[in-house]
């Protein structure tokens, strides 16, 4: 499609801003193995645009036999700091339940030179049970309205980027890719689909470093979002968007190791400098 240099620059600028929540919601809900496993994931992350640094952030997970949290950060970086400057962070918690990641809350907050947000939400029973967003953003009547039918049977974007691969054979191979699901972000009603693209081997500057599994991903909004925003329409028609996973050790749960989303000024791309997943021993109840 073809977009004005200004839209070009709105597009970049958003698909910067939109990697991570681009690759969730590719939980896959299935039967674990018997014996529940743990690990922990601390990883650094570098964005950049047509090969300039832009952004750094960071992201820890921890998985345990009946609870996970994880969290993260990030902020522009390099030339992208001097004219718009921005930070935010991330968090989800909630429970292991037969081996799959159930999440009871996800916050987020972002800040710019220009304001501050925060978005709260509170799960149950697979879908929201409350939000809010501060402050509170003002009503377009161009929004396609978000309904409380859209806010069930979805995850939220940080517990959505762990991907849980079920069974008991290799998680990294072609049938990770083969799944997709519903997101509700606090603002956007989204659904995302994977399919297999090919396997890699990556090395980080710093730990892991092995197979991973590239899967393409297809965006479609679904409400919460004005159709006529050029970002929107160009997301929605990308066939080129892809998402390398690599494993967390001592689990069946893959994150992502490198999302890339090309665009008019450049391919937009964020990467694992550090990726640092280590197995937890199982806690051992006490006899006495």
């Amino acid at each position: 499609m073809t977009i004005s240099s200004k839209s070009s620059q709105r597009v970049a600028a958003s698909a910067l801003r939109v990697l991570a929540g681009l690759c969730a919601g590719m939980v896959l809900w299935a039967p674990a193995p018997a014996a529940f496993a743990q690990g922990r994931l601390e990883a650094h992350y570098e964005a950049t645009l047509a090969g300039i640094p832009v952004g750094k952030g960071a992201w820890t997970i921890d998985i345990s036999d009946d609870s996970f949290s994880a969290s993260a950060f990030g902020g522009t970086a390099g030339l992208l700091k001097a004219f718009a400057g921005g930070s935010g962070t991330g968090a989800s918690q909630g429970r292991v339940v037969n081996g799959a990641l159930v999440a009871t809350s996800y916050s987020a907050s972002t800040t710019t030179s220009k304001k501050t947000e925060a978005i709260r939400m509170v799960l149950a029973n697979g879908g929201i049970k409350e939000f809010a967003i501060e402050p509170e953003p003002p009503v377009d009547p161009d929004r396609i309205p978000v309904t409380d039918a859209h806010r069930r049977g979805v995850l939220d974007p940080m517990t959505g980027a762990m991907l849980r691969v079920p069974g008991t054979a290799d998680p990294l191979g072609p049938e990770a890719c083969h799944t997709g699901n519903a997101i509700f972000d606090g603002r956007m009603r989204y659904e995302l689909k994977l399919d297999f693209k090919r396997m890699e081997t990556v090395k980080a500057e710093k730990g892991y470093a092995g197979p991973v599994v590239v899967c393409a991903i297809y965006f479609v909004p679904v409400a919460g979002y004005i159709p006529d925003r050029p970002v929107i329409k160009y997301l929605t028609a990308q066939r080129n968007m892809e998402i390398a996973f690599a494993p967390v050790a001592g689990t069946r749960v893959l994150v992502p190791f490198r999302m890339v989303i090309p665009t008019p000024l450049g391919t937009a791309m964020l990467e694992a400098t550090q990726f640092i997943t280590t197995p937890t021993p199982p806690r051992v109840a006490k006899t006495n």
